[in-house]
């Protein structure tokens, strides 16, 4: 399909509104344009940067302590934290816990994750500069020739694969529900990726290409729809977005899996933001 096709400007259009609702996720209120820290917590109350108190973790539970005058809320309640309060969270789950600053008591969240069995703080800051001055992530034009029909073979079991993230101190896990394989302009032979599948029958496909480092950050990812009975589904690298990594240095992001890679300039979907 090019840009003759009667369906190419229907196309087009479709792109635009994804892309209009990409931008606006992202300008979400404390949303991954607004982290300013990522930190272990110790397993002794520690002060830590940029909010209040004293944190701490074992292998099940966080802490903080802090005082009235310290100006610490819970998101979910609005209460007071004056003394020590505790949480406990599931391996890869992420809770908004506490905020404080601003006039309304606010502008800084701070989220608990647990990684790897370890608690981590990240802090999330209404007022950060990458936030405030976002307007929207710069990508390639519309090209038809990344609108790629592809064929989805699903594994007998999904494969757990260790793989390595955007932090080096934090390892990750890509489920391989199967692999999707298609062709690709200027590549004669298959291609082949593992994919990732979520509860809505979502494919996710996290991929190397050769505009990495160039024109776009060091990965990016592609979705598609459920596939079709017979296995088919479209893979429309114009939709490749990037991940909260190549917006700040306090991502936790996955990498590809080995062989995710392109040797092809995907010239398609999300650039590299301005440095």
């Amino acid at each position: 399909m090019n840009s003759q096709h009667p369906d190419f400007a229907a196309s087009e259009a479709q792109w635009q509104r994804f892309r209009t609702s990409r931008n606006a996720a992202l300008a979400s209120d404390y949303g991954w344009l607004t982290l300013t820290s990522f930190q272990w917590l110790a397993a002794e109350p520690s002060a830590v940067d940029l909010a209040p108190g004293l944190w701490s973790a074992d292998g099940t539970t966080a802490s903080l302590r802090a005082a009235a005058g310290d100006g610490l809320t819970v998101v979910d309640s609005g209460a007071v934290v004056d003394g020590t309060i505790t949480i406990e969270l599931a391996d890869e789950e992420s809770h908004l816990w506490v905020q404080y600053g601003g006039d309304d008591g606010s502008r800084v969240r701070v989220e608990l994750a647990k990684r790897a069995g370890q608690y981590a703080i990240r802090t999330r800051d209404s007022t950060s500069p990458v936030f405030t001055e976002f307007t929207a992530v710069p990508t390639y034009a519309f090209n038809a020739d990344w609108v790629i029909m592809a064929h989805f073979t699903r594994y007998a079991e999904p494969q757990d694969i260790p793989i390595k993230t955007a932090n080096p101190l934090v390892g990750g896990i890509h489920r391989s529900a199967g692999e999707l394989a298609f062709h690709v302009p200027g590549i004669k032979h298959e291609i082949r990726l593992q994919a990732e599948q979520d509860d809505l029958g979502t494919l996710n496909v996290t991929f190397h290409d050769a505009t990495n480092g160039d024109s776009t950050d060091s990965w990016r990812r592609v979705s598609t729809a459920r596939p079709r009975p017979d296995g088919t589904v479209i893979l429309d690298f114009n939709r490749a977005i990037n991940y909260p990594s190549a917006f700040t240095p306090f991502g936790t992001c996955p990498m590809p899996v080995k062989n995710n890679s392109l040797a092809v300039r995907v010239e398609a979907g999300e650039k590299r933001t301005a440095e």
